[in-house]
């Protein structure tokens, strides 16, 4: 199961140095060259989908392709990758000659309450899109340019290097929006069970739920749907297939096994754990729970 999710696993991961200074401004954000961190990750060659706490733009030089709920796309010899914390994807690389250079940042990096800038309402960021893009010579020098700018302004002290930082994200932000998506190899080659593996994923991916305060991400089918930008309609008939149980029962019974732990390892109150499984209403959550197990929460918990 991948476990890594923050901006300290991801670090930890790649045996990367945290940057003295980094956070001093609202979000985070680097840049690294990736020929300089491939060999360290853990876990083999491949990079799993781990992009919970941030967004990545990735400038790829070497044969590999990226791995989607229901599309494999070949990205040549160079490539531009967008991944969003959203949407699950697998990066392969074909051999050990992998090159180009990566930039991670967080949301707040582009402090959307004061430049208006919300990410995932751009739409290379939307489900349903296909955010890898071929590149040709041309292509791939203003693509270098930009990140070499990247990595020399963020080892300076200019005082304003975040705000040139913010520009230079999104300029290829933009520059990938006006590029034509790649086409995807397969659209059904082992789809089933990659949506099948992602959607587990992303369900467990909730769990375990910390505090009162958290509340449950992810709740119904089309809200693993949209992560996946599948179908609602076509999750259910996978998942179906594939465990005998519809998306809905799925997350149901998952729910329930967090509410049991949390009725019995915590003292939340009923109302809080309620709450934070996405149940606004503590009577619709009791009469779930009773229909599931035959007692109600509180009998549980006695």
């Amino acid at each position: 199961m991948i476990t890594t999710t923050t901006l300290e696993d991801f670090y930890r991961r790649n045996a990367a140095i945290f940057p003295a200074g980094i956070s001093k401004d609202l979000g985070h954000f680097n840049i690294f060259e990736t020929e300089k961190l491939f060999d360290k990750a853990t876990g083999g060659r491949t990079m799993p989908y781990n992009r919970r706490a941030y967004y990545k733009i990735s400038w790829i030089r070497g044969q590999s392709t990226a791995e989607y709920a229901d599309k494999i796309i070949d990205t040549g010899e160079n490539a531009l990758l967008f991944a969003t914390p959203k949407i699950p994807y697998r990066w392969l690389p074909a051999d050990d000659n992998q090159t180009g250079m990566f930039c991670i940042f967080t949301p707040d990096f582009f402090m959307p309450g004061k430049s208006g800038i919300q990410l995932d309402e751009l739409p290379i960021f939307q489900p349903g899109q296909v955010p890898v893009f071929q590149l040709n010579q041309e292509e791939v020098k203003e693509v270098e340019y930009i990140f070499k700018k990247m990595h020399k302004e963020i080892g300076t002290d200019y005082r304003y290097k975040y705000d040139l930082l913010r520009t230079l994200v999104l300029e290829l932000i933009h520059y990938g929006q006006k590029l034509q998506p790649m086409a995807a190899l397969s659209t059904t080659q082992n789809a089933s069970e990659r949506i099948t593996h992602m959607f587990i994923e992303l369900l467990e991916r909730q769990f375990p739920l910390e505090a009162p305060g958290q509340k449950l991400g992810l709740r119904t089918a089309k809200d693993y749907a949209d992560r996946l930008a599948v179908h609602v309609n076509h999750l259910n008939k996978v998942l179906k297939e594939a465990t005998g149980r519809t998306t809905t029962d799925i997350i149901g019974n998952r729910i329930i096994q967090e509410a049991k732990i949390l009725l019995k390892q915590t003292h939340w109150t009923v109302s809080e754990i309620a709450y934070a499984l996405g149940y606004d209403d503590l009577a619709h959550f009791s009469k779930y729970f009773k229909k599931q197990t035959a007692l109600t929460p509180v009998a549980f918990r006695a």
